[in-house]
């Protein structure tokens, strides 16, 4: 049999591990630290992707002007293959972009806005990047419609914040511009009514 003096020096000790006050900011931290952080975590993720989209939409717009006033078609060597246009949006996207293995490019011409079709979704079924993009850059007063795509890589997804929409958990990074060419030949004309 257990004697009274022993269960009283138990009891003794966790009134005073009850009472003690040492050591429980450490212990809330402990407890609190994780979903702290991953939070954090989360909202800095976020922020990177939204300046990431403002940088490729940027850059779109910016290289979209080479069509639109015909300096990519009129270039030396017979106007910008894709490989060169690719680079121009590269070169704009000097940080935080593996530009070169990752960018995707859709350039459509058509005759007028009326007859602007919706395009496929640059996903496929698999939740990967599609590789059937075309590249026409239109002549004069034609319409284009210039799309770039980047598969960006998320890191804060396995906490159960998942906004990824591709496999691996990437997020697809979409930038467009449509506009009319200029008429940048002197035979530059249009059938269409705006």
């Amino acid at each position: 049999m257990a004697s009274p003096l022993r269960f009283t020096s138990i009891r003794a000790t966790l009134l005073r591990f009850r009472d003690s006050r040492r050591a429980s900011a450490a212990v809330e931290f402990a407890l609190i630290a994780p979903w702290f952080l991953a939070l954090l975590f989360a909202i800095i993720e976020i922020a990177l992707v939204f300046f990431a989209g403002q940088m490729l939409e940027t850059a779109t717009q910016d290289s979209a002007r080479l069509i639109m006033t015909g300096q990519a078609q009129t270039a030396t060597g017979g106007g910008y293959t894709q490989a060169q246009f690719k680079t121009q949006v590269c070169n704009r996207l000097a940080i935080m972009f593996d530009c070169q293995n990752k960018l995707a490019l859709d350039v459509r011409s058509y005759p007028c806005f009326s007859q602007v079709a919706t395009p496929q979704s640059p996903i496929d079924n698999t939740g990967n990047l599609r590789t059937d993009f075309q590249f026409n850059m239109g002549t004069p007063a034609s319409v284009v419609v210039v799309r770039v795509f980047y598969p960006w890589r998320l890191f804060v997804t396995g906490l159960g914040f998942n906004v990824a929409n591709m496999t691996g958990g990437q997020y697809l990074l979409q930038a467009s511009a449509a506009f009319r060419n200029e008429p940048y030949a002197q035979t530059a004309s249009s059938s269409c009514s705006y």
